[in-house]
């Protein structure tokens, strides 16, 4: 019983945090993207995060859409059915492509095309050609 009320408190309270991302802070998040609950999206320019369907940030990894030392503020963008590891960077005005698996604790700091793997500090493509399925699972290929 305590482990059925402790899954449903913790639905509730990432419900409650996408609401508050999408309806207060008017960042553009499809419904189908599921953000763990100790995840940061930058609310400093809250519209400038753009995730797109399917998609699974993971907890600890932080998108930001600014950059206090050059005083700018630009788009992020992540693309359908990617995956974001606990712990990773996505710098601001960064463009994901679709179907891409970012490494735990990565920091990546320029645009990433469709269909790879990226990771390490500063991100660099490890692996490319390939393709995922709901929330960014690897899909094997034979």
């Amino acid at each position: 019983m305590i482990k059925f009320l402790r899954h449903w408190f913790w639905r509730i309270k990432i419900a409650i945090k996408q609401f508050r991302y999408v309806k207060i802070q008017k960042m553009d998040i499809h419904p189908t993207v599921r953000i763990a609950a100790a995840a940061h999206l930058d609310g400093t320019y809250p519209k400038g995060i753009h995730i797109d369907e399917e998609s699974y940030v993971a907890g600890g990894a932080i998108i930001y859409t600014h950059d206090y030392c050059r005083a700018i503020h630009k788009d992020t963008y992540i693309g359908k059915r990617c995956f974001i590891g606990a712990n990773a960077i996505i710098m601001c005005g960064v463009k994901i492509g679709d179907s891409v698996i970012v490494g735990s604790g990565a920091i990546v700091t320029k645009d990433v095309p469709s269909n790879c793997i990226v990771a390490g500090n500063p991100a660099k493509i490890i692996k490319q050609g390939i393709h995922t399925k709901k929330f960014g699972q690897l899909v094997k290929q034979e």
